[in-house]
């Protein structure tokens, strides 16, 4: 038997790690959450996804770094490296480079599962529903009434109202498209991404974020999610490999299945004395296949008592682990409005999307024009993509740290910055 909620609910519809992040946020703050997730059952899906220490910040205040850590890897650092294999520079990352939180990547499904039974725990397994698909929300003065139907057979079921609605339904947002029906077609960056899991022997130090190559030829992406994952020590090994591709179709479908052909003629001839990378690529689990595109930032969020979070309100591209950090700013930034203003939601909507509109339409338009690999592109064209003798020739520590400082600073996780945060 389906709970009924309660007029004093927070609706989250979307059970993805945004919605699960808001529901854990609200609980702890003595609120009410009800999170309806349209997928029948929820399951680990997807690949590799890297946290950030802004995102472990928020994670770790709800309990959870301990298990994130054991399931993922603490990333120590983070190297770059010319399509020649031709280190051009090095940093550490996380605790290792002096924040008070750890960089954790790890398997999209294992964080996903660590979430799903936190909020199991935390609400009640009643309060956390799969099979629900929200179809509209309309609202009155009283509060956000949610409309559903049952996802397998396309049923009605009870409609549910709640003091105000969250869209956290990801890319193909419900509510998004309830209040942009005429919004224009994804924006396409030039760019297509294969990416996918490898079973493979620790590369680098083992706990590296490794990036090569530019996109005129390929860029690789590659970083650990799970160590010692059999008796032979290997570690089940993430990767991306971008390639700047004209006149593509922008068909976003996180699963849709990649193939290896596509590619791998490009990178045949890479081959390093820290990887093989045409056999890394043909040792691959799984490869999926993904347009880098994203959406012109929305003039609002937030509509009365109803909302968006995550990519339902800012979809980007995925580059610089942004995805998932910035829906988890989203996440403080709402939970700490709707209890600083608890007898107004409309008001506690409306300060959340000033915090964070501008700051997350920054990140996606950053993306475009200067990622958090941009170094990669000074050094290519400095070069005309050639070897070089000595990285110093080409450019300057200074301007290498200048570079990946910059993009900390955007994103969130300069750590002057995060730490005055508190």
């Amino acid at each position: 038997m389906t709970q009924a909620t309660h007029p004093d609910d927070l609706l989250i519809i979307g059970g993805g790690i945004g919605g699960l992040t808001l529901a854990l946020m609200l609980e702890r703050a003595g609120l009410r959450p009800f999170v309806f997730e349209a997928a029948a059952e929820i399951k680990p899906i997807g690949v590799g996804i890297n946290l950030l220490p802004h995102a472990m910040k928020e994670l770790s205040a709800l309990g959870l770094e301990a298990e994130i850590a054991r399931r993922g890897i603490a990333t120590r650092e983070a190297a770059f490296f010319n399509r020649f294999g031709q280190l051009i520079y090095r940093e550490p990352l996380g605790r290792a480079a002096g924040y008070d939180w750890p960089q954790i990547s790890i398997h999209r499904g294992d964080l996903h599962l660590v979430l799903l039974k936190a909020c199991r725990n935390a609400l009640g397994p009643e309060r956390v529903l799969t099979g629900w698909q929200c179809v509209k929300v309309e609202q009155d003065e009283a509060g956000a009434i949610a409309h559903f139907v049952e996802t397998a057979s396309g049923k009605s079921l009870p409609s549910q109202r709640g003091r105000a609605a969250v869209g956290c339904d990801g890319i193909h947002s419900v509510l998004r498209k309830q209040f942009f029906p005429d919004e224009g077609e994804p924006h396409y960056t030039g760019i297509n991404m294969w990416r996918g899991v490898t079973r493979w022997p620790p590369i680098l130090s083992g706990a590296t974020m490794t990036r090569a190559g530019w996109f005129n030829a390929a860029k690789l992406v590659i970083y650990p999610i799970r160590d010692g994952i059999d008796a032979e020590g290997r570690q089940l090994t993430n990767w991306l490999v971008e390639v700047a591709t004209d006149k593509y179709k922008p068909r976003r479908d996180w699963n849709r299945p990649g193939r290896l052909e596509d590619f791998i003629g490009i990178v045949e001839d890479w081959h390093f004395d820290w990887l093989d990378a045409p056999a890394f690529f043909r040792a691959a689990d799984v490869i999926l296949e993904y347009p880098m595109v994203d959406q012109e930032p929305l003039p609002r969020w937030s509509f009365g008592r109803a909302t968006l979070l995550g990519d339902a309100a800012h979809p980007m591209v995925p580059r610089g682990s942004n995805g998932a950090g910035q829906a988890i700013l989203d996440c403080r930034a709402l939970a700490e409005c709707l209890t600083t203003h608890k007898d107004d939601a409309v008001a506690a909507l409306r300060d959340y999307e000033a915090r964070r509109r501008i700051a997350a339409a920054n990140v996606v338009l950053t993306n475009r024009k200067n990622p958090p690999d941009a170094i990669l592109r000074e050094v290519y064209e400095r070069t005309g993509d050639k070897p070089f003798a000595r990285i110093e020739d080409v450019i300057s520590a200074a301007e290498l740290q200048a570079l990946s400082d910059r993009y900390k600073r955007v994103a969130g996780y300069d750590k002057a910055a995060l730490a005055a945060k508190g």
